[in-house]
């Protein structure tokens, strides 16, 4: 599921998800095979004989404590450890996840398998993992308050991948008091994108696969790095305007939003730079209109298919230079087959993908072998 409620409204935006200032960063840490070189959301402590303790700092957007989560080797005995210490035998043999970005996570692991529960499992678009649902292998749970937690406690999951926006758990609660672990996926709140796709990371954590997600993430920073370097090698950055208006504003990414990054990364000038946000601004129609109406493209416009689409939510939209030279941009070219989005899903664990499509936008000579793959041209 990605993601109701709340983050219904960012939609609205190219990126989708809120961001937020992180607090710095441990130094890199090494445990055996795992290092952590980009992610600040979470760190990993070795705790002798095999087994980790896991910290995830920051759950959400602005918490001031977080959780942490001992992972104790199977056979081992439990060692001494704090009360606020939710403890973990692993590998585990099944997991429930509650966002699709943790999907991908899976596949990439190749530990598809393990997943047996989902809430609204239409929203999946993995290929792999739609084969497993479709067996009937994977309970679909209903979504966020609605979901089912007697069929989820009947499944017995080893352990519940959630998400949360406040201190407020929820339902995740209701999960713990079962008696059934849970853990907290702050992927969303990381600035950076390799800071994303390293949560990979994370999840390896749980099935002892921590060498075979190092591998994953080394070829996807192989391929970021590369791309971003060919980048920087322009001279003359195109313009970029983002968003579109939703209950009579605009909403678009904050300059040091995750969406600000990759534009840059990509040789793209983006006209909200200068904002100090790491989030999404809002700005009145009026005042986007004088700074972007000869932006040379428009990238992200939420989930409208076509440039009719586009004018008849808002005739103002027409006026605008990338609008009347079609150079408006959706990421949402691929839909699994229930209509789940691609770039909702597999994105955050592919920036390098994102970035090479960016940079195929802006600068096409730059990789002429590419073919779009999130993105398309609105007709």
């Amino acid at each position: 599921m990605k993601k109701s409620g709340v983050l219904a409204l960012l939609i609205v935006g190219s990126w989708l998800l809120v961001q937020c200032d992180q607090k710095k960063n441990k130094t890199t840490l090494s445990v055996d095979s795992l290092q952590v070189k980009y992610a600040k959301g979470f760190v990993v402590h070795p705790w002798g004989n095999g087994n980790k303790l896991v910290e995830v700092g920051q759950p959400y957007q602005g918490a001031t404590s977080g959780y942490k989560y001992l992972l104790v080797q199977k056979g081992n005995q439990i060692p001494a450890h704090d009360a606020n210490v939710a403890v973990i035998t692993v590998p585990i043999e099944s997991i429930v996840c509650t966002s699709t970005t943790h999907i991908p996570l899976l596949d990439y692991l190749q530990e598809t398998h393990r997943l047996v529960g989902f809430p609204t499992t239409d929203y999946i678009s993995s290929e792999r993992m739609r084969t497993r649902i479709d067996s009937g292998k994977v309970k679909d749970l209903g979504i966020d308050k609605g979901m089912n937690i007697e069929e989820l406690f009947v499944l017995k999951p080893s352990l519940v991948m959630g998400y949360t926006m406040t201190s407020e758990l929820g339902q995740l609660k209701k999960i713990q008091e079962l008696g059934i672990p849970v853990v907290i996926n702050a992927e969303y709140l990381e600035p950076h994108p390799l800071g994303r796709a390293e949560w990979i990371k994370f999840m390896a954590l749980f099935f002892n696969k921590e060498k075979e997600a190092d591998s994953v993430f080394q070829s996807i920073e192989k391929e970021y790095l590369a791309t971003q370097k060919k980048a920087e090698s322009i001279q003359v950055k195109p313009t970029v305007m983002s968003g579109i208006v939703y209950g009579g504003a605009w909403f678009m990414p904050g300059g040091k939003n995750y969406a600000a990054t990759l534009l840059a990364d990509a040789g793209c000038r983006y006209l909200w730079s200068e904002t100090d946000s790491h989030g999404f601004v809002e700005i009145d129609f009026e005042s986007v209109y004088a700074k972007a109406k000869d932006a040379d493209y428009w990238i992200g416009v939420s989930n409208i298919a076509s440039l009719k689409a586009l004018e008849n939510t808002d005739k103002r939209y027409a006026l605008f230079k990338p609008f009347k030279e079609k150079n408006v941009f959706t990421y949402n070219a691929r839909t699994g087959a229930k209509g789940g989005s691609e770039f909702l899903e597999l994105g955050y664990l592919r920036p390098d993908i994102i970035l090479k499509d960016l940079v195929k936008i802006a600068h096409p000579d730059l990789l002429p072998e590419h073919q779009l793959f999130f993105y398309k041209k609105l007709e």
